[in-house]
């Protein structure tokens, strides 16, 4: 039995992880029949989610679920596409996992304002006494992690100005397709797609979701991959939710 791990609707996405979402999508796209179950992230060595339990044996990170259900089934999310599409494709989610979704977690974790109406509702378990210690030391922690990386050390406007530039990016290589490398979804298409619904949510105050509305095709892109893959939900009631 295969079971995925996570969390389903929240914030007017599918899920509030866009690699959970990413995940869930891939193991449509290569037949898998499997449950789907909220994440405990204490119970798993890598304490983020998604995470995927086939029997006995536990897989952590989403990259790492594709290349197991790949190499036990035999088959390629990215069959059909040539050499040089297979590395664009890699370079996209890349891209998009390491500076859009960047971009978005400063958005949701950092402000106040979208704090407190979206993430704070993981910390339900936490005791109340030491929770506002708790959220205080883990934002103060991501501040810094941030920084220290660089995209900490920019204004708002200036990262909103790199957004634009991915997504800019990314709607030249959709163009008039309905997928991004012709007309079946393959593995990018899972983790593109996963990530721009988790930006353009306006669940959230963020110019972000604006600049990535303001591209029509990939806003046509994101309702083509939320029906075909979210069309229902699947997962059990979360607590946070």
């Amino acid at each position: 039995m295969i079971t995925l791990y996570g969390w389903g609707p929240m914030f007017d996405c599918p899920s509030p992880s866009n690699y959970v979402m990413k995940t869930d999508i891939q193991l449509q796209m290569l037949g898998l029949d499997f449950d789907r179950a909220i994440a405990d992230l204490d119970s798993v060595s890598k304490h983020k989610a998604p995470y995927v339990t086939d029997g006995d044996l536990l897989i952590q990170d989403s990259n790492f679920i594709r290349a197991h259900f790949e190499r036990k089934l035999g088959k390629s999310l990215d069959a059909g596409l040539t050499d040089e599409q297979r590395a664009a494709s890699w370079a996209l989610e890349r891209m998009a996992e390491g500076h859009l979704t960047t971009i978005m977690a400063m958005e949701r974790w950092l402000k106040d304002e979208n704090f407190f109406k979206g993430p704070i509702h993981f910390f339900g378990d936490v005791p109340e006494a030491s929770r506002p210690t708790v959220v205080k030391e883990l934002r103060e922690g991501m501040v810094a992690t941030h920084y220290a990386a660089g995209m900490g050390r920019h204004t708002e406007a200036e990262r909103m100005q790199l957004a634009e530039w991915d997504l800019q990016a990314l709607a030249i290589q959709l163009a008039a397709k309905p997928f991004l490398f012709g007309d079946r979804p393959t593995a990018a298409d899972a983790s593109v797609s996963a990530v721009l619904i988790s930006c353009a949510t306006e669940f959230f105050d963020t110019p972000l979701s604006d600049l990535v509305r303001d591209h029509t095709n990939l806003v046509g892109y994101m309702d083509r991959m939320a029906t075909r893959f979210f069309a229902k939900n699947r997962w059990p009631v979360s607590e946070m939710a």
